[in-house]
């Protein structure tokens, strides 16, 4: 098991465990919880070797194989699959002693590696890493593809596959749900019930974690404190602890007002003076419960839209896709991916966007954003519509130069319809501090913030503008627990139009009324609620797992 024995742990000046103790036991899953900054990922620290304890005793059996998702770019021409078994170190091992082993021609050291290979599991390692690959939202034509041809983002999938590779008693993983899609969360889901190691998750994912773990530790006030469930229920056991220690801690101002209401009516008094020095005495031995003072959770509302056209917009007989260019700068052929769309958005609508992932969610929305012409048919916008749009990537519509101030002074600049009073340097300021932007935030530069930080500006800059039309593409991928549930309720009471993407299926489910599916070129309603859709992406997961392999035979 692991044990942290009156542990703390400092990063710098900051004391981020002080005197804290843990146990984790063997094949247990743990959610490890608590605001940003806590100390989590530091904690992942001390378990993986690269940070020490400052003082107290940690235990980590010696015997056990950890894995865990390498945080770097990885820059290499390996094909995919490659990559991904080279994950699995002790296979790797045995490959080189294999090679040694044949450079002497020892004949007995040969078998022997070859019987270690074939219980390390050499057989089937490729099928096994291609399972993962594919089962991570890769395309069968892809597993041969080199890692540099990838975006950044799928190469950290790729860095999650070789973790799950890796043959590991401890698996480490912090935020892997990051870089996926619903699609692939699924399947992630699916093979960590599977494991049977010890596993350790740090998420903001609310499902993921009720789905995946059974314990959680809590990091809060330098402290760990355990809990046995999962997430759902730590919030439950959590809430309840804190109503009563918000009640033991009224109960006790109550005592200690008495007693020092007796103490000054008879500290004068010679025939109670001893009386009343007692009283001073209890109250100095008193142990003193800490108020619950929670930190005032953020929270934000959409402006009410100054006008609801309906329909929104009508979308006729489209084709939506892109153009690239050339080695050479000059337009490719089109790349039509969704044909004959034919759709109406009406004032109100909450529609979640579904499809498994490459089919054409984010196509749909940037069209609709206009951040892409549409390469076909027509798209008629109702008259005064205001768009809303919060790219998958923050720093599509972020300037990393400019610090937040400085994008609101621009937003506010462009605006013609806003008046002067709202657009001044201090209004805007005051502004910025509703979304946690206060002091020197708001002259910091954007590129060294944060995604949650990037997150919440781009946030900012939308309710600014008091959109009628909300597309939101991904926008939790950087928000911590608090803010996504600040973003669930600032959504449902969004009196315009809603069409989000997302892998988070507790948004999902918050604030969606109907869903459209995105697949195989066409943009249908989907006939289900989110468990049908899981129950979907499962079956295609295994369709794909089961060409892979016959495409190896």
């Amino acid at each position: 098991m692991i044990t942290l024995k009156n542990i703390t742990l400092r990063r710098s000046a900051k004391v981020l465990l002080n005197d804290a103790s843990l146990t984790i036991n063997p094949g247990e899953k743990v959610g490890l919880v608590g605001r940003n900054g806590a100390g989590k990922s530091t904690l992942f620290g001390l378990l993986n070797g690269t940070l020490h304890e400052d003082s107290g005793d940690f235990y980590y059996p010696k015997q056990w194989r950890m894995a865990q998702v390498a945080q770097d770019m990885p820059e290499t021409e390996e094909s995919a699959t490659d990559f991904v078994i080279g994950g699995d170190s002790r296979l790797a091992e045995l490959r080189e002693a294999l090679s040694v082993a044949e450079a002497t021609d020892d004949g007995m050291l040969i078998a022997q590696a070859y019987i270690d290979l074939g219980d390390a599991g050499e057989h089937d390692a490729n099928a096994r890493a291609q399972a993962l690959v594919l089962g991570l939202g890769f395309q069968l034509h892809e597993l041969d593809s080199p890692v540099n041809s990838f975006s950044g983002g799928w190469r950290m999938r790729l860095q999650l596959a070789r973790a799950l590779m890796c043959p590991s008693d401890l698996l480490l993983l912090d935020e892997p749900t990051n870089h996926l899609d619903l699609d692939a969360l699924v399947w992630l889901e699916a093979w960590l019930k599977r494991y049977t190691g010890t596993m350790i998750v740090i998420s903001h994912d609310r499902e993921f974690l009720d789905a995946v773990t059974a314990t959680t530790v809590h990091i809060d006030c330098a402290q760990l404190t355990r809990y046995g469930g999962n997430y759902s229920l730590f919030e439950t056991l959590r809430s309840e602890q804190m109503v009563l220690q918000q009640a033991t801690f009224e109960k006790q101002q109550d005592k200690i007002e008495h007693l020092q209401k007796f103490i000054n009516r008879f500290k004068a008094s010679a025939s109670k003076a001893k009386q009343a020095q007692s009283r001073v005495k209890a109250l100095d031995r008193m142990e003193k419960i800490a108020p619950m003072l929670v930190s005032a959770d953020f929270t934000f509302e959409f402006k009410e839209p100054t006008h609801i056209p309906n329909p929104m917009l009508s979308i006729s007989d489209a084709s939506f896709g892109y153009i690239a260019k050339d080695e050479n700068g000059e337009d490719l052929p089109p790349k039509v991916i969704l044909t004959h769309i034919s759709k109406s958005v009406q004032a109100g609508q909450r529609i979640g966007i579904l499809g498994a992932n490459g089919q054409g969610k984010s196509t749909l929305v940037k069209t609709i954003a206009r951040d892409m012409a549409a390469l076909g048919g027509t798209i008629t916008e109702g008259k005064g519509l205001n768009i809303g749009y919060f790219a998958q990537q923050e720093l599509d519509v972020l300037r990393p130069e400019d610090n937040p101030l400085e994008h609101m002074v621009r937003l506010a600049r462009d605006a013609q319809t806003q008046s002067k009073e709202r657009t001044g340097e201090q209004a805007l300021r005051g502004y910025l501090g509703g979304f946690n932007f206060s002091g020197d935030m708001v002259k910091q530069a954007v590129g060294t913030m944060s995604g949650g930080e990037k997150a919440r500006l781009v946030l900012a800059m939308m309710v600014w503008q008091r959109p009628n039309l909300l597309l939101l593409d991904e926008p939790t991928n950087h928000l911590d627990l608090v803010t996504r549930e600040a973003l669930a309720m600032a959504l449902n009471e969004f009196e315009g139009t809603l069409m989000l993407v997302s892998h988070d299926r507790a948004l999902l489910r918050s604030v969606c009324d109907e869903f459209w599916l995105v697949g195989r070129g066409k943009v249908e309603p989907f006939d289900g609620d989110l468990d049908d859709y899981q129950r979907y992406l499962l079956s295609e997961s295994k369709r794909l797992r089961e060409e892979a392999k016959a495409a190896l035979v």
